[in-house]
């Protein structure tokens, strides 16, 4: 019999540590390869942990919520398998050799979707209603065999809790080719139960205020914390100040009208305004090379490459930054690829943490949700970050050689804020003119 190290897995380039979220197997229990072991969480995302052998859990070195290192050996496989001395003595697979069922998840949202539109996949939540937990190789495997989330949650589970294992799973798919498939009708969800957060976010004592009413007592989750803390921080570091520029996008909106279907003929990708945003933004960065800085104590860091983060609000209303990188290097048709692949695997909560790392500077799109403008907080270590609002149809003054005339253009809002401690009124106030010019000086005649 050899014996295996489980180590704790680097889930990207800034990450040194995970919290243990809980064990899927006990001591003395069989584990498949790629079987989930065990829940961690980090910072940027939650991940499983699957076995590298086929084996027996031997021990467990730490308990759920405990904060662990990169690298710390955190269960040891009994294995009959034979096991590569040369090999990295965990087992463990690096980040980039992770199998594609070894993905994060993100709390359950409930969706009213047909049953056919709802088979269960990886991008779904891996909650059902009822609360109960599905690993991505369980919906993954659904996916394959058209197993929709309301079938799916009738199947039972031998596992943890009652989960349903990679075995459950594969014996109801071979008795389901052999009977008819019934599915229930769909039901309210039930509550979801809190999730436990292993991990206090460090913080100063809090006021305690007194309270009347009718009040319900709700905990963040772990995202939500997250967030709170890295906003409270931004605003302790950073000086902030905000500079709001108005567009006259008309010839923009009018182009895109006009090439959108052609566009995605050509492309196979849906041209939305926010790739037109992102190549501005990197063109007036490569033009204001200190807005692309951060600080690190008395020294000024000037970033040489030029990575654009976007903000991609979640079904739980949460917020991630996904990076387009060389953004300045990209087309038109590369910058709307990569907008929309992230955005689309953001939602599905398939994004890689070395996919949020990186930023050199942030945009934001507040006119998606029908906004005017904002005020936005800069995500560290950058020293600026820009809002655009919604376009929206307004009366304006058109000067011409004839003389000036009241029309209707299309307009917007451009809102950035940035870092006084290093970034000026002067240098804040032209970069975003400078956005705001290249859009206005769109040429309707541009070439798809």
């Amino acid at each position: 019999m050899a014996q295996v190290e489980l180590r704790m897995p680097k889930m990207g380039e800034s990450i040194i540590e995970a919290t243990i979220l809980s064990w899927s197997k006990e001591v003395g229990q069989e584990v498949e390869a790629e079987e989930t072991i065990l829940e961690i969480a980090t910072d940027k995302v939650d991940s499983e942990v699957p076995s590298p052998v086929d084996g027996k859990l031997l021990e467990y070195r730490f308990k759920e919520g405990d904060v662990v290192p990169v690298g710390e050996v955190i269960a040891i496989i009994e294995t009959e398998a034979e096991v590569d001395s040369e090999a990295p003595v965990n087992g463990q697979p690096h980040v980039e050799d992770v199998p594609e069922e070894v993905a994060q998840h993100v709390p359950y949202v409930p969706q009213a979707e047909p049953v056919a539109e709802g088979v269960a996949t990886g991008g779904h939540s891996p909650h059902g209603s009822n609360g109960r937990f599905y690993s991505p190789l369980v919906l993954n495997i659904a996916r394959t065999e058209g197993i929709s989330m309301p079938e799916l949650e009738q199947v039972p589970g031998t596992g943890r809790e009652g989960r349903v294992t990679k075995k459950d799973i594969l014996a109801y798919v071979k008795t389901r080719q052999a009977q008819p498939v019934v599915v229930p009708a769909a039901v309210a969800p039930a509550p979801k139960p809190v999730a436990p957060t292993p991990q206090k976010v460090t913080a100063p004592a809090p006021v305690t205020y007194n309270h009347s009413g009718n009040i319900e007592i709700q905990e963040m989750d772990r995202m939500r914390k997250l967030i709170a803390r890295n906003m409270v921080h931004s605003k302790q570091t950073s000086a902030h100040v905000t500079s709001f520029v108005e567009a006259d996008v008309t010839h923009l909106v009018q182009w895109r009208a006009r090439v959108k279907d052609q566009f995605y003929k050509q492309y196979g990708e849906k041209l939305t305004f926010t790739p037109l945003f992102v190549q501005a933004v990197a063109r007036a960065l490569r033009e204001h090379p200190m807005i692309n800085t951060s600080i690190d104590g008395d020294n000024v860091l000037i970033k040489k490459d030029i990575h654009v983060g976007i903000a991609v609000a979640l079904p739980t209303d949460n917020l991630i930054v996904p990076v387009i990188r060389h953004a300045d290097r990209l087309n038109l048709a590369g910058l709307a690829a990569a907008v929309n692949d992230l955005a689309r695997r953001a939602r599905e909560n398939k994004l890689r943490p070395e996919e949020l790392e990186g930023g050199t500077y942030t945009l934001s799109n507040v006119g998606t949700f029908g906004n005017v403008m904002g005020t936005p907080i800069i995500l560290q270590p950058q020293v600026a970050i820009l809002a655009v609002g919604a376009i929206r149809k307004l009366p304006s003054v058109i000067e011409t050689p004839a003389g000036d005339l009241i029309g209707i253009r299309q307009k917007m809002f451009l809102s950035h804020s940035y870092d006084h401690r290093i970034v000026d009124g002067a240098l804040g106030g032209r970069f975003v003119r400078r956005v705001a010019d290249l859009l206005e000086a769109w040429d309707p005649e541009t070439p798809v």
